[in-house]
């Protein structure tokens, strides 16, 4: 069986194929990372958000394609189900499905303003109330997640499909400076000290491609 193969786009700017790359180590996939340069119609759609419907990350596992995150990662669930990518309980996975769709479908003004650099770091934004909004919306949900479940991540001690597709928010908030209360604070360091997120941080900075729209000074 040939090994899987996930097609990423930039470490440094690619939320999407960040999602779908950690969903694939959450997992336990062993794959090839098969980047595609900020040149192909397909990243570029991606990193600047010019399309409702991204060719990238694309997981190709046993001759299927798969390349949208939510359908990525419940195809992870199904064959590796051991993983723990979603919660155990009924509860808990439908509350973690149905915020996993929240993040894939919402909060637009939120990725529009704060576009994912992990390079940068802007002290002192000055966040705009759409934007604003949506970042409210984000504390609730962490919020309430980590007052049900009590761990260290969304739905307890173990990162699971949330916190994957949360993940590049955490890396907004901190290039963008956005003050967080002790509880979410506390999940953002969580996040950031898991080893796959120092490996794709240390990826992003080897990185020597720049997109000029999403390298603009604030």
């Amino acid at each position: 069986m040939a090994k899987a193969a996930l097609t990423i786009a930039s470490k440094n700017y690619g939320s999407w194929s960040l999602r779908g790359w950690l969903l694939c180590k959450l997992a336990g996939l062993d794959f090839d990372e098969q980047p595609v340069g900020s040149d192909d119609p397909s990243t570029r759609a991606e990193l600047l958000l010019l399309s409702p419907s991204f060719l990238v990350p694309c997981l190709t596992h046993d001759g299927i394609k798969i390349w949208d995150t939510l359908a990525i990662a419940e195809y992870l669930n199904e064959i590796l189900p051991e993983a723990g990518l979603l919660p155990k309980t009924l509860a808990a996975r439908a509350h973690c499905r149905s915020i996993s769709g929240e993040m894939h479908s919402g909060f637009s003004n939120m990725r529009s303003a704060l576009p994912m650099n992990l390079k940068a770091h802007h002290p002192s934004f000055k966040v705009w109330a759409g934007a604003q909004a949506d970042i409210d919306r984000i504390v609730f949900i962490w919020r309430e997640c980590l007052d049900t479940h009590g761990g260290m991540f969304l739905f307890g001690d173990q990162p699971c499909m949330a916190d994957a597709m949360f993940a590049p928010v955490v890396t907004r908030f901190l290039t963008y400076d956005v003050k967080l209360e002790s509880d979410c604070a506390g999940y953002c360091k969580a996040v950031m000290a898991m080893p796959q997120m120092q490996e794709w941080i240390e990826g992003a900075k080897a990185e020597p491609d720049e997109v000029v729209e999403l390298d603009v000074e604030f």
